[in-house]
């Protein structure tokens, strides 16, 4: 019989999520290979940073370790994770399996995906599966926490307790469209919301005030560490939907060290983001190191210290 006690449920986030404390979250890749200790290292410097760690289902459809197996990971080692799901590489069984074992391993925070194209990847001959997609798997999901399967059959070993949300983008060129699927993940009983890289805070505030609001689902935007112009250039031209502005490009053209400026860039868009939303979603690819100081200087303490609930600001 598995020892449950190997495996604790941590509810850090769901609770910090429930009473409306302003959340914050951070990305962690797992590894490429059968070797964790990086991830881990990693993930252990922003124990008390955050209220709990996404690890990535196939980012960019690169091969990495499961997110699931480097979930359990950071779970033995006391570390909240947010295990994302991509329907990309599983059909519907493959995803309820995986999920039911979540479950039954403790891992209970879901972000449901649809996953990246896999002509994006490393393994562009691979085959897609995409039998679900965003909304559906959240659908999906809502009944295995119900405890009936995806054929609304009776699971009689008991039903799932699954946290899950979805991703968001308040950049998306299609404001109806960024409304349409936003209301179809809420009904589809998203609890919360992360969203992309944000760089535009005036469109961010119009998606909080003009879609978001009165939803009563915590939006975290995405901020993102940029480490050089040249790292900035790139990702304008490689990632779809993403446009970082001249002015910051620039900011970083001129600094004498532009890592620092970066951090700095960052802790200023957590100081925004914070008058807007419910929380963030730190992004620091390979320098997840980096993110206690960004917090720091955003004046964002260690949830052991968390400020009082989010108050959204008053015009």
């Amino acid at each position: 019989m598995l020892n449950s006690s190997l495996f604790p449920s941590p509810s850090c986030f769901r609770n910090a999520l429930q009473s409306g404390e302003f959340l914050v979250t951070a990305e962690v890749a797992p590894p490429k290979g059968g070797n964790a200790a990086h991830m881990l290292q990693m993930a252990l410097l922003l124990k008390d940073r955050v209220h709990a760690v996404n690890i990535t289902d196939g980012s960019r459809a690169v091969l990495r370790m499961s997110s699931l197996t480097a979930s359990i990971i950071l779970l033995q080692h006391g570390i909240e994770p947010i295990c994302q799901v991509a329907c990309r590489d599983r059909n519907r069984i493959g995803l309820q399996g995986d999920l039911m074992g979540a479950h039954a391993l403790g891992v209970r925070n879901i972000l449901a995906l649809t996953g990246d194209p896999v002509k994006a990847g490393d393994h562009p001959e691979a085959r897609a599966v995409f039998d679900l997609e965003a909304v559906r798997l959240l659908q999906l999901i809502s009944k295995l926490n119900q405890g009936f399967d995806a054929n609304d059959k009776l699971m009689p070993d008991g039903p799932t307790d699954l946290l899950v949300g979805a991703a968001v983008d308040p950049q998306l060129n299609s404001w109806s469209g960024l409304q349409s699927r936003f209301e179809r993940k809420l009904v589809a009983g998203a609890q919360f919301f992360q969203s992309q890289l944000i760089c535009d805070f005036d469109r961010l505030e119009k998606f909080m005030t003009q879609i978001a609001a009165g939803s009563n689902k915590p939006v975290l935007a995405g901020i993102f560490l940029l480490k050089s112009a040249k790292n900035a250039q790139f990702i304008n031209r490689n990632v779809p939907g993403v446009s970082i502005p001249d002015e910051i490009i620039q900011r970083l053209e001129r600094a004498a060290d532009p890592l620092q400026e970066g951090i700095a860039i960052a802790a200023e868009q957590v100081k925004l983001a914070k008058e807007l939303c419910q929380g963030v979603h730190m992004m620091a690819v390979r320098r997840e190191d980096l993110i206690p100081q960004i917090l720091d200087l955003a004046g964002i303490p260690p949830i052991t210290q968390a400020a009082p609930a989010f108050q959204p600001a008053r015009s």
